[in-house]
């Protein structure tokens, strides 16, 4: 089953990843590779087409073309044959999994396969470089820049992802973006926010949930909950003082606002080790 890029970027941010080898692999044309056919791959991967062109088979039925710029994602436990094509094929791949135990629905997320396109501009090749670089390094410090430039692809991929998906509107619904998380404070609206961009309030909205897998007003009152938590955290400033500042006149509606998407109560933030 494949993932939606939101999907994936909320995966990688909730759960914590182990990060193993990092290979560059040139396989020959016209060749079948069938090393994973009666041994399962026991790791998920990323990989990432540079040059040529292969197939990538799973379980006899799960066909993925890769060219360069195509990545896949996952794929751990299946049996896999790879089919390249007259010119060869160049990739770069990283093994990870995740570093905890899994449930049942965490084992099933790790066999499924995603197939994104990302753009091989330079931003994307140097981070692959450094990633290369960086994985057979024994230190702490080495393992950790490793673990940091991996998540830097990932991050890479998926916002590609979200680029290719969504090409026409994407310059539009970045700046609301940035427009919501500068001016979060004030009394926005969804028909102030689709005005700004000459659209109807519905096809604004649409838009915007599918950059972003939420609505406008939706990530409105996240983005000012989670200001508020910020800002709660450091026991400067009263429930009133923090409504306030992001935008709520009345604290008790703050309040309870709060509570319904962290799970804890303006006032005992801090207190309980559990909150959200």
């Amino acid at each position: 089953m494949a993932h939606t890029y939101e999907e994936l970027a909320k995966y990688f941010a909730d759960t914590p990843i182990e990060v193993f080898g990092v290979y560059r692999t040139q396989l020959e044309a016209n060749r079948i590779y069938g090393g994973h056919v009666d041994k399962p791959t026991a790791k998920c991967g990323v990989i990432i087409a540079l040059e040529g062109e292969a197939e990538f088979i799973f379980d006899d039925r799960e066909r993925y073309t890769l060219a360069p710029g195509r990545v896949l994602l996952g794929g751990a436990r299946r049996r896999l044959e790879i089919e390249t094509g007259e010119n060869g094929f160049r990739y770069c791949l990283a093994h990870y999994m995740p570093s905890g135990p899994t449930d049942e629905e965490g084992e099933r997320r790790l066999k499924d396969v995603s197939s994104l396109e990302a753009a091989l501009d330079p931003d994307l090749l140097r981070l692959i470089e450094q990633l290369l670089g960086a994985a057979s390094a024994p230190d702490f410090m080495g393992l950790l820049e490793k673990k940091s430039l991996f998540y830097q692809i990932i991050a890479n991929v998926l916002q590609s992802e979200r680029y290719r998906q969504n090409e026409e509107s994407y310059p539009a619904i970045e700046d609301a973006i940035r427009y919501i998380q500068t001016h979060f404070m004030e009394p926005l609206t969804l028909a102030g926010l689709a005005e700004r961009y000459k659209l109807r309030s519905k096809y604004f909205s649409h838009l915007f949930t599918k950059y972003s897998g939420t609505g406008p007003i939706e990530y409105l009152i996240r983005y000012r909950m989670n200001k508020a938590h910020e800002w709660l955290l450091t026991k400067q400033f009263s429930v009133s003082a923090v409504a306030r500042s992001v935008g709520y006149s009345d604290p008790y509606y703050f309040s309870r606002l709060f509570k319904k998407h962290k799970g804890v109560a303006p006032s005992k933030v801090g207190f309980d080790s559990r909150e959200a």
